[in-house]
């Protein structure tokens, strides 16, 4: 376990943010995570949901936890165990490569497998908690692993426990997914269909679902090995029916997605009708093909892309009367 000091974080972080850790190292295991681990350092996985703002004068590890293998199967199901550490992308591919269904649509998210349950990731209608199982997270105050089943996550939209009461507590070791082994396939969310048909697909498979999911993705969503970006930097709100109807008065161009509490609304929409999209001010921006997405062009620095941020939420809720609410987790 080497410490090096002063480590430029510019390669692992997807928005390009050049800051200075102080000191920083990686764990493999759970043995090298004790030896190292007091609460308040900082863990990173893949930097894919991460915006600093600023040096961190600390500690900061990096999650390489590695390892995927099947730990229990039964008739309609695998449970497959993969290290945090291990690459999302990589993970779902691995899945294809087996024929287990159930994450094709998550296709071409950035960051790590210990990241996805601690925001739920979702794409196209699927989410994790519709394939997880159960993980492993260490406590860095008790030293101590504890394992966490679909209900101790506490699963919401872009929410888990471990983004607001255990928030900094404990860190992700390894994620439990419970695959099938006969696809259910899920085509009607977005652009998923047509892209179908586009492909010329004569039998749905996830591999072709897969294939679909990545060409939308590439084709909305700029490549962080190019432009510096979180993806998605704002959750999309949820309002009252009443607030709709409130909003189509003015507005009779706005969509709302009924969800099991509220009216769900298109963040992006929101931000491009304040006049941000494709916006530049320096190096950071509003990308030119989604207003969703913040970007780095080259040399921005994390404060100047929180700024806009900050004026990006000032407009949509002077003009709309709504909140937006980050995605990204700001690191001071």
């Amino acid at each position: 376990m080497q410490i090096s000091e002063n480590v430029s974080l510019k390669p692992y972080n997807t928005f390009g943010i050049d800051v200075i850790a102080r000191r920083m190292g990686t764990f493999t295991n759970v043995e090298d995570l004790s030896a190292l681990a007091s609460p308040g350092i900082l863990i990173l996985g893949g930097g894919s949901n991460i915006l600093f703002t600023g040096n961190i004068d600390g500690l900061v590890l990096r999650n390489e936890v590695r390892g995927i293998e099947v730990i229990r199967e039964d008739a309609e199901h695998v449970y497959v165990r993969a290290g945090a550490g291990e690459s999302w992308h990589g993970f779902v591919q691995h899945a294809l490569n087996r024929e287990w269904a159930g994450v094709e649509n998550l296709s071409l998210i950035p960051g790590s497998v210990g990241a996805a349950p601690m925001q739920n990731i979702g794409a196209y209608g699927v989410e994790i908690k519709d394939v997880f199982h159960e993980l492993s997270a260490y406590h860095l105050g008790e030293k101590k692993v504890y394992t966490f089943s679909l209900n101790d996550c506490e699963f919401g939209y872009r929410e888990s426990v471990f983004k607001h009461r255990h928030k900094g507590q404990f860190v992700i070791l390894d994620v439990t997914f419970r695959l099938n082994r006969k696809p259910r396939f899920h085509i009607e969310y977005g652009d998923i269909r047509a892209e179908l048909e586009r492909m010329q697909v004569q039998k749905l498979s996830i591999q072709a679902i897969s294939q679909a999911v990545m060409h939308i993705r590439r084709s909305k969503l700029p490549d962080p090995a190019e432009m510096g970006n979180a993806g998605s930097f704002f959750k999309n709100p949820t309002v009252t029916e009443e607030k709709l109807a409130e909003l189509k008065v003015n507005y009779p161009g706005i969509v709302g997605y009924p969800r099991p509490v509220g009216i769900k609304l298109a963040a992006g929409w929101l931000i491009e009708q304040c006049g941000w999209k494709g916006f530049r001010r320096g190096d950071a921006g509003c990308h030119a093909r989604q207003a969703l997405v913040l970007v780095n062009y080259g040399h921005a620095s994390g404060q100047e892309i929180y700024d806009l941020s900050e004026e990006i939420l000032q407009s949509v809720r002077a003009k709309f009367g709504v909140e937006l609410e980050r995605e990204v987790n700001i690191i001071p």
